[in-house]
Formats: C-alpha cells, structure tokens, sequence
C-alpha cells in the first residue's frame, strides 16, 4: 500500500494520495455540547475518527472529595443534564450502603416514579433531537411540548425544572404535595396519548427510515468490548438492563411491567426503536408506581439523619440504569464526612468511545447521523 501524506484542511493543499482530516467541533451544531470529532477522509469516506474530549471537564470527581454527603449530590446532579434525578439517585444509594440504611416503603416507590418521569424526559430530548440533526424540524416540536407536560410535574414536586436536588441521604427532601398524584396521572396519561406523533411522524418518514437504516451497525461484541450500555446497547441486541438482572429500588416488584427492549439490526434505527419504544414502557412504570402509592399507607420518606453525616471507614459500588445507560459511583471513605474517592462511572463516556470503531468505513454524510443516534450528553463524558 502506497503510504499517504495527512494533510489538515484549511492549512494545506490536497493531492490524489493525500488524506484530508477534518475537524467537527469542538463547537459544531451536530454534537450536544461542545466535542470534537477528529476524522481522516480519503474522499468522502472515513477512514479513522477520534473523539476528543476535555473541553467541559469541571473536575467533579474531585471536587466530591471536598464536599460532606449532602452537599456531593449537587454536584452529581449535572453531569448528565437531562437525568438528574436519576444522577442524584446512585450517590444516595451507595452512601445509604455504607450506611446499612433503610429507606422508607414510601420513599422507595416515590424514587421508583420519579425515576421513570425523568427518563421520559431524556428520551423525549433525543426523540426530538435526533430528527433535527437528520433535517426534521417538526418532531423535536412536539417533543418540548410532552417534556413541557412531564416537567410541570416534577418542577410542582421539586422546585427545580432540570436539576430536581429531591434525593437526601435516607429518602427524599419531602413528601409529596396534596394532590400532586393525580396531576402526574394526568401528565402521563397526556403524553401517553400523543406518543403516536413519534411512531407515525417519524417511524413512518421514508426519509428518515432511508437515512438511519443499515447506517452505523455496531455490533454486540464492540459493545462488549467497549462497555457500551443503555439504548444503545440493547440496539445492537444485548439484553441487559439493572434494573430487571440487578433491581433496585421497587423494579423487583414491577417485573410484570417492565419490558427490556431489544433490537438485532444494530443500526441507527434500531436504536432510535429502542429509545421509542423504552419512552412507551416508562410511562407504563410510571403509572404502576401510582397505582402503589395510592395503596401506601401515610408515612415518612426520609430518615432523621445527625448534623454531621459521616460514613463508616470501607467502599461500595452503586449502579443504577440511567436513561442513556450504566451510571455507576464508587464511593471510599475512611470515616470521615467527605467521601476519600467517588469515582464516576458514567454512560456517555463509554458510549461515544465507540465511535472509533464505528464511523471509519462510513461516508461523511452519514456521520451526524451515527453521532447523534449515540444518544449522549457531553456533560456526561467531561466529567
């Protein structure tokens, strides 16, 4: 093979033997925040990409390590902007581990609804989202209004409109408000109606279908290889999912509810199923949650706690099943009020790894459109 000079556009002129790389980002409309894609092109196809992270790195993971029990949940509600309930969720569950806490019946179902209200509202994002990055304006439309429905719920209950801060350690902040159960059924039972505008509008789109099928086949054993989860995942047909194989929370006791979608095909479409189709059954779980807690009798959701919160000296791993995948936290202490270590676990970081194995072989054209089907927030690589 004859060897090839690089040259980098904008810079250098090209020849015949001459690879151009191209630079995507670090802040392109086709990414969700601010990556850099670096591909090597011979013509219109790809021949390497390298994604280039670092660029919202706020250093979190050490920042956990200067801040007491209570105060670390704020900062791992954000990494992954669009779930941070759920974010909040695997920091509580591992502290109340050390602990050997018990969490309230009733604030273990709340935490159950919550959860799945949230991962509605990230999975409608990348519903109206990814459309729009393939030239589809009109879905990502509908989409805000659902969020728009889902969210006045959870703000009613928490206070916030994206960053919920409603986990403490040993339950939640508080009970819910008078009336609220019934204002949630109603959100859901809203959203649930209208859900036909993604499997009609844009399932139904030959266009779309053209542009996403047979595009960006990831295979189950690069998903292995590369500890890919989520969605994503369960496109390319790896059937894993926490919160069936591994249940927390009350997902033991919704197996009858809980479906774990899969796909064979491993293309930008069937994950696109998959995350439609997952929307589908959290409203489903959402509303099994409701029926539970209308059948609970009043009580608390939260454990009185000392002023000063200390875990006892060890470690402990807590994952739980965000909506884009593996969140995990393992948490060290030696005892004192601020965790020793927490490292992050976090599923973008993963997922978008394996676009180095992903995009080389595929034209340029297709590239935003396996970009975006990776379903990631950045926040959540740059952590």
């Amino acid at each position: 093979m004859t060897p090839t000079a690089e040259t980098t556009v904008g810079i250098g002129g090209a020849a015949e033997s001459t690879d151009m790389v191209l630079n995507i980002g670090p802040q392109h409309p086709s990414t969700h925040g601010v990556l850099r894609l670096r591909l090597v092109l011979d013509g219109e196809r790809i021949v390497r990409a390298e994604p280039v992270i670092g660029y919202m790195h706020r250093g979190a993971e050490k920042l956990f390590e200067a801040r007491d029990y209570r105060q670390i949940i704020m900062l791992a509600n954000r990494h992954d902007w669009l779930s941070a309930f759920s974010n909040e969720l695997g920091v509580v569950l591992a502290v109340e581990r050390m602990l050997g806490m018990e969490v309230p019946e009733r604030a273990v179902w709340t935490r159950t609804l919550l959860a799945e209200l949230n991962r509605v509202l990230n999975h409608l994002m990348f519903l109206g989202s990814y459309p729009l990055e393939l030239g589809g304006i009109t879905p990502v439309f509908y989409a805000f209004r659902e969020r728009e429905v889902i969210q006045n719920v959870m703000e009613e209950v928490s206070g916030g409109r994206v960053h919920y801060m409603f986990n403490r350690v040993g339950g939640l902040k508080e009970d819910l408000p008078a009336g609220w159960a019934a204002r949630a059924r109603a959100a859901v039972a809203a959203v649930r109606a209208r859900m036909d505008v993604f499997d009609d509008l844009v399932l139904g789109n030959e266009i779309f279908r053209g542009r996403t099928r047979g595009v960006g086949v990831l295979a189950p054993e690069t998903v292995h290889a590369y500890g890919v989860s989520g969605p994503v995942a369960r496109g390319s047909g790896v059937d894993f999912d926490l919160r069936r194989d591994e249940p927390y929370l009350a997902y033991g006791d919704l197996q009858d509810v809980l479906r774990v979608v899969t796909r064979a095909e491993g293309d930008c479409l069937a994950r696109f199923e998959v995350l439609l189709e997952q929307t589908h059954n959290a409203l489903d779980l959402a509303d099994a949650c409701l029926d539970r807690l209308a059948e609970l009798p009043p009580g608390p959701v939260n454990q009185r706690l000392p002023k000063v919160l200390k875990a006892p000296e060890g470690h402990t791993y807590a994952w739980t099943e965000n909506p884009l995948g593996l969140n995990g936290y393992y948490l060290v202490s030696k005892g004192e009020k601020t965790p020793y270590r927490l490292k992050l676990r976090s599923a973008s970081y993963n997922n978008i790894q394996v676009l180095t194995e992903l995009l080389p072989g595929t034209l340029v054209a297709d590239m935003v459109a396996i970009l975006g089907s990776m379903f990631f927030v950045v926040g959540d690589i740059d952590k």
